[in-house]
């Protein structure tokens, strides 16, 4: 328990000094509002892909609906902050709270489904979400919402990613999380053992749904301008692939994938004929060559990095903790 508390810190402690560092250079000019942008737009992943990780890869759930979430939680934050005046950190929580009980919601009905089945079923849901939205004149069809205020800043983002996998990591951890895992081992002998399945799919959803809520909102208040089209299912496919690419089940694999990949468009865009191709080629490359991803589904601890040898105990909750 020590040693975990021990890595926890340490974990802290670099994340601190990292986002003192880009502070400092964002403050003195040496990094303009190009780079800060990115990495918003960088943080923003790591929420999304750390959040659909939990229901996809710690779980065992398929589900590709992500995108639905995000905009649930982009559209109630900004109606709350342009509409009713409500603080910028209050309305994401409230969008946070508001996409949890869609993750509910959806998840109820939905999650005695299995493989193709509930990816189908996420899949319409994100869709309806997207109509509904594209239909309704109160949050401007399909021309959308403008005018959002600019509300997200560094360090309001970093510190919301950081809570995201702090919770979401711990979560990980608890007895919660191993009922998670062992529904992905296996859901039939999870069942025998008196695990409630549907309850803890149900939870994973409505968690992951929470925390993409939150990083829609902050999206929103970031970019000025929303959209029914910034929210379909290429945005939850975007998603998958950085889970998919970091390494299923891994939360330290899912951010180095959304890291990845974000800086991979921005430096992209200025070629857009050759962008997907590049994209395609190092997704089809990862397959061959790494198809459990760039972590596996292992994550990263500080204790690979000691000369202690590793005991059995160690490597047994370093690999279940991930």
């Amino acid at each position: 328990m020590k040693k975990l508390n021990k890595s926890f810190w340490i974990g802290i402690v670099l994340s601190l000094v990292l986002y003192g560092i880009i502070h400092v250079l964002l403050n003195t000019g040496f990094l303009d509002d190009v780079a800060e942008s990115t990495l918003i737009l960088v943080c923003i992943n790591v929420m999304l892909a750390v959040s659909l990780n939990l229901i996809n890869g710690i779980t065992g759930q398929f589900s590709i609906g992500h995108a639905g979430f995000m905009s649930i939680g982009a559209y109630v934050s900004s109606i709350l902050t342009l509409n009713f005046d409500i603080p910028f950190v209050l309305a994401l929580l409230i969008a946070g709270v508001v996409a949890a009980f869609f993750g509910v919601l959806i998840g109820i009905p939905t999650l005695r489904l299995n493989g193709d089945y509930l990816a189908i079923a996420t899949l319409g849901f994100g869709e309806i979400i997207r109509i509904v939205l594209l239909n309704t004149e109160y949050v401007g069809g399909a021309s959308g919402l403008s005018g959002i205020p600019s509300e997200t800043t560094w360090t309001i983002m970093f510190f919301f990613t950081l809570i995201t996998v702090i919770v979401i990591n711990n979560f990980i951890r608890s007895s919660h999380g191993r009922a998670c895992i062992a529904i992905r081992e296996n859901e039939i002998a999870a069942e025998a053992m008196g695990i409630n399945t549907t309850l803890y799919k149900v939870i994973a959803f409505s968690l992951g749904a929470l925390f993409a809520g939150m990083a829609g909102g902050l999206s929103a208040h970031k970019f000025y301008v929303i959209n029914p089209g910034s929210f379909n299912f290429l945005k939850s496919f975007e998603i998958l692939v950085m889970v998919v690419l970091g390494g299923l089940g891994s939360t330290a694999g899912s951010i180095i994938g959304a890291i990845v990949l974000t800086l991979l468009f921005t430096l992209l865009q200025d070629t857009p004929e050759l962008r997907m191709i590049i994209y395609s080629a190092i997704l089809i490359l990862m397959m061959i060559f790494r198809p459990k991803g760039l972590l596996g589904s292992t994550g990263l601890s500080f204790k690979k990095f000691s000369k202690k040898e590793a005991k059995p105990d160690d490597v047994i909750s370093e690999s279940s903790s991930s």
